[in-house]
């Protein structure tokens, strides 16, 4: 007898679960569950959650207030959601751009629009009208789920789709809050294919308009079994993961990956973020997992973490790098050390530092179960230092269908028989990966290579910076030399004596062909998501050395004696 697409993905995340700690186990004997017909919410999540009264999703605001619901209560609700959204017109195939803060609704909508076979267009909160014009048009959007107070946005944006408010009455809005009125029982309108699309993400353009990266009914929601690995979550666990919806992050482990191994998703909302109110927070709640962004780290690392005694399992960090001096920080503080991982809004995570293994300085890891990683030179030859690829013989599962509506760049990626990342690392004899820079950012001085990351690390490791980026800045003598562009952490002020301090103290941490030149002190232009868009700044930094210009608040290495 054939098993169940449930029986499958459950025998493939329950080997990852006996293997937590084994790496070499877990990498020779995972086998991606094979799925024709593929429903992650209808197949997995209602299956799961059948009598089960562990909580799926717990919602605590600032002011102490909360809501906390069971993976029962929450598939009961999607089911209404859904029997709902149907009867507003939303059809399978049909794409839904969702708008939400992380409120109970964006998880009963995304549930919801899972079991309808619809598409999700997952949206930050942040975007402008004009963004907004730019994704309903290449997004193809028949419908919007956004919050009340958002709606206004929507205002002027041609087309005719459906417009669902949440959190308030809205003319001309369908008020979300009447889907509680629906049926508790949903009867799926036909059968979901594994291949079915079921995600449209808008990437967050560091270096170029942002890309349209189709997921599919397996590629988010069975490939983050290696998320789950990575971040090491187990059943009963409390996970939060301090991310903003929108973006393919969210989704990886505030949705997936957790409620993948039976976690409860925890979230925590601040209007402002403060690292005291949030270590207050796992400690008071219980939290046992917790993945943050390099930004929130470095945050964290200016208080004296020994005051606090959480009771925290697993450390990680996504999104970008993380700089080595943070993670020593934290493992003073608590003996857990932050484990890195890497991943794109194309992929889940690819590689990463694994529970229960040896983590080396300034490695984001090896390769994930279901990944089979190769470094390229630039004429698609295995190298030490290379671009990272994906090897497609066969494509691992957690990779996304196609760049949406863009048939040459998908081509293009997914060349010679691997997924180009388009970043660069470099491999050690015993397979560990070592994150170089997204290739756009690596840049020549003197003939040698430059890692932004490698120089960004040094600095931040300076009690006065918050956050800095190197780019190449256009020498006579060297091609170009390494520029800092430094943000400063609150209360401390620019000045030329700071800037000598910085370039001292870089240089002592340096290579003398890596030496950090000249020094910009600046705010740093950023995605929506939060990314250094360092692309701006070489543009910035070509433009105003070519018209011969300085920055008011720039300084050079020689202008400071030895």
């Amino acid at each position: 007898m054939t098993a169940s697409p449930h029986a499958r993905f459950l025998a493939a995340r329950d080997f990852l679960h006996r293997h937590r700690t084994d790496y070499a186990a877990a990498c020779a004997g995972y086998r991606a569950p094979e799925l024709d017909d593929f429903n992650w919410a209808l197949d997995f999540f209602d299956v799961q959650a059948r009598a089960n009264a562990t909580p799926a999703l717990w919602v605590v605001e600032e002011d102490g207030s909360e809501r906390k619901l069971s993976f029962e209560e929450m598939a009961a609700r999607s089911n209404q959601v859904a029997n709902w959204l149907r009867d507003c017109g939303v059809r399978r195939g049909e794409r839904v751009l969702l708008m939400l803060p992380n409120r109970v609704e964006l998880w009963e909508a995304m549930l919801a629009a899972i079991k309808l076979g619809a598409v999700l267009v997952p949206t930050t909160m942040l975007v402008s009208s004009a963004d907004l014009d730019d994704r309903m048009r290449r997004g193809a959007i028949r419908h919007v789920i956004a919050q009340a107070s958002e709606t206004a946005k929507f205002a002027d944006l041609p087309g005719d789709y459906g417009r669902i408010a949440v959190g308030g009455a809205v003319p001309g809005w369908r008020d979300f809050a009447a889907s509680g009125a629906a049926a508790r029982d949903f009867v799926p309108d036909g059968v979901t294919r594994a291949t079915d699309p079921l995600l449209l993400y808008f990437t967050s353009g560091t270096t170029a308009q942002p890309k349209l990266v189709l997921h599919s009914h397996q590629s988010y929601p069975v490939g983050h079994l290696s998320t789950m690995y990575w971040i090491g979550l187990q059943p009963g666990d409390v996970h939060w993961n301090i991310s903003s919806p929108g973006w393919a992050k969210h989704a990886w482990s505030c949705f997936f990956a957790p409620w993948n191994a039976g976690a409860t998703v925890f979230v925590y909302n601040y209007e402002r973020f403060s690292a005291r109110a949030c270590l207050d927070t796992i400690v008071r709640c219980g939290v046992t997992s917790l993945c943050a962004p390099p930004t929130v780290w470095r945050m964290m690392i200016k208080e004296d973490l020994a005051q606090w005694r959480p009771p925290l399992r697993e450390l990680v960090g996504a999104g970008e790098p993380l700089n080595p001096e943070v993670i020593d920080q934290v493992e003073r503080a608590w003996g857990i050390r932050i484990r890195d991982g890497f991943g794109q809004s194309e992929t889940s995570c690819q590689i990463g530092n694994s529970p229960g293994q040896p983590v080396k300085p300034g490695s984001m890891g090896r390769p994930l179960p279901g990944f089979r990683i190769a470094l390229l030179d630039l004429d698609d030859l295995p190298a030490q230092e290379g671009e990272i690829a994906i090897a497609l013989d066969p494509a691992p599962l957690g990779l996304m269908l196609c760049y949406e509506g863009d048939a040459a760049k998908t081509a293009d990626v997914m060349r010679a028989g691997y997924y180009h990342t388009g970043d660069t690392a470099r491999v050690d004899a015993d397979g560990y990966y070592f994150y170089v820079g997204r290739n756009d950012d690596v840049f020549k001085s003197s003939d040698y290579r430059i890692s932004p990351f490698e120089l960004e690390s040094v600095l931040i490791e300076h009690p006065d910076v918050l956050e800095a980026a190197i780019v190449p800045s256009p020498d006579p003598l060297r091609l170009a030399v390494p520029k800092a562009f430094v943000a400063l952490r609150p209360g401390v002020a620019a000045s030329r004596e700071l800037a000598g301090a910085l370039f001292a103290f870089a240089r002592a941490r340096l290579s003398p062909y890596k030496r950090i030149r000249r020094i910009a002190f600046a705010e740093l232009p950023k995605t929506i998501s939060g990314k250094i868009r360092r692309v701006e700044l070489r543009r910035l930094e070509a433009a105003e050395q070519a018209a011969g210009q300085g920055r008011p608040a720039e300084y050079r290495e020689e202008d400071f004696s030895a």
